[in-house]
């Protein structure tokens, strides 16, 4: 037995353990073990009914507000349990601090997590703060519910119903965050080349509507990773990453990161995947299994996820990740979701159906995967001979995996799927 996130030992009934009771409180249930050591062993408690109330005594003295709490002693052993369930009432302080658990430490939150919490004790979400803007235009928003929800002009008792004014008429940092200049940071893109030390391309949006912000991500992500090709008399339009996972990923990014730090959503685009990076992780009393399998879902900013709801941009029911597998369905690269402290990752790899190819034919066309080359750099990157490299192209192109642009030297090949 070890300590962990949600699990702390301590041998003896000292007042140390009363920010971990805080922690706890604030941020989600566990257990203190009194009468086991640091290694993991049970050494008891000699006392135990006097030991438990000490405890209690500690936590109803110290403790602002009490938390919901319980005792139980193992008589066998003499180790008494403390359970610790998370609060509706935060922040939970101890001497004024709150505290929260890092791994097996128990550390105090600095201001900006304070704040989270006393929004969260006044079941308030950030986007349902006041902005500090008094004059906002929405010109965006409104052409996107013209077109999309086929009303008129926005009107102010719209803004109030959208909940992007308050009951007083003032803006919300969602309003804020739907108007077409806000004072927030918002998606920086960069397209690398071989390495992350070659930039072929690079935009930042800020200050801008969240809208704008989405469109001008979507835009790069044709510019790179869709094209069209002629095929009889009609045009198809083949993509190298699913429309449908980049517009999940970059959706949830802009609704469900954290807008109270001055961080950008990252998109990275490379030869073989796209990185969405979005700060702030899961929010609380969402666990990693749970955002993986879209058990659960709880809006970070549910103001600005009901627009984007309203807009057809977003799914309600946290289908969000089930909703990106589902669009790599067949392919043999995966979507990876990567869950960190202050960001979540998600990396949309290039589409690549599953295809039974000969070991010459599928190394070429693994070469060819997220790049355009031509002959000559085929044949170095392979080791074959110019006339087998010929061969197997035309192969690979008449099964329709590889497309061909340009004539004489110029003439490329690129993986279609």
């Amino acid at each position: 037995m070890r300590e962990s996130k949600d699990l702390e030992f301590k041998e003896k009934v000292t007042s140390t353990f009363l920010k971990t009771v805080s922690a706890f409180a604030n941020y989600g249930a566990g257990e203190v073990l009194f009468g086991v050591d640091d290694s993991g062993n049970t050494v008891g408690v000699p006392d135990v009914e006097g030991a438990c109330l000490s405890i209690e005594n500690k936590i109803n003295d110290s403790l602002s507000p009490v938390p919901d709490y319980s005792l139980s002693v193992n008589r066998r052993t003499n180790v008494i349990t403390l359970v610790v369930r998370e609060g509706l009432h935060k922040p939970y302080l101890y001497r004024s601090r709150a505290y929260r658990r890092s791994d097996t430490a128990t550390v105090e939150v600095d201001q900006l997590e304070l704040r989270r919490l006393i929004l969260e004790g006044q079941n308030l979400t950030f986007d349902a703060t006041g902005s500090r803007a008094h004059e906002l235009a929405f010109s965006r928003l409104e052409s996107r519910m013209q077109s999309v929800l086929g009303v008129g002009t926005l009107t102010d008792d719209m803004l109030r119903t959208l909940e992007l004014k308050d009951g007083d008429g003032a803006y919300t940092v969602a309003g804020e965050l739907l108007a077409d200049t806000n004072s927030f940071p918002g998606i920086d893109m960069a397209r690398f080349g071989e390495s992350i030390s070659i930039f072929l391309d690079r935009e930042t949006h800020d200050h801008c509507s969240v809208l704008e912000q989405y469109d001008a991500a979507l835009a790069l992500y044709r510019k790179y990773y869709q094209y069209d090709k002629v095929e009889g008399a009609t045009r198809k339009t083949y993509e190298l990453v699913p429309e449908s996972a980049f517009r999940e990923a970059l959706a949830n990014a802009i609704v469900h990161r954290t807008w109270d730090v001055g961080a950008h959503v990252r998109i990275s685009m490379f030869q073989d995947r796209i990185e969405v990076s979005s700060p702030g992780s899961l929010p609380p009393g969402i666990s990693e299994h749970e955002y993986l399998e879209g058990q659960v879902s709880k809006l970070r900013n549910p103001i600005l996820g009901s627009v984007f709801f309203r807009l057809r941009l977003i799914e309600r029911f946290g289908t969000g990740v089930l909703r990106i597998r589902d669009a790599y369905r067949g392919s043999e690269r995966q979507p990876q979701f990567k869950v960190f402290e202050n960001s979540i990752l998600v990396i949309l790899p290039l589409f690549s159906e599953e295809m039974d190819l000969p070991d010459d034919e599928g190394r070429v066309y693994r070469e060819l995967v997220g790049r355009s080359l031509q002959m000559s750099e085929l044949t170095e990157k392979t080791g074959f001979g110019r006339t087998k490299t010929q061969e197997i192209l035309e192969g690979l192109v008449e099964k329709g995996y590889v497309f061909v642009s340009g004539r004489g030297r110029g003439t490329r090949y690129t993986a279609t799927r």
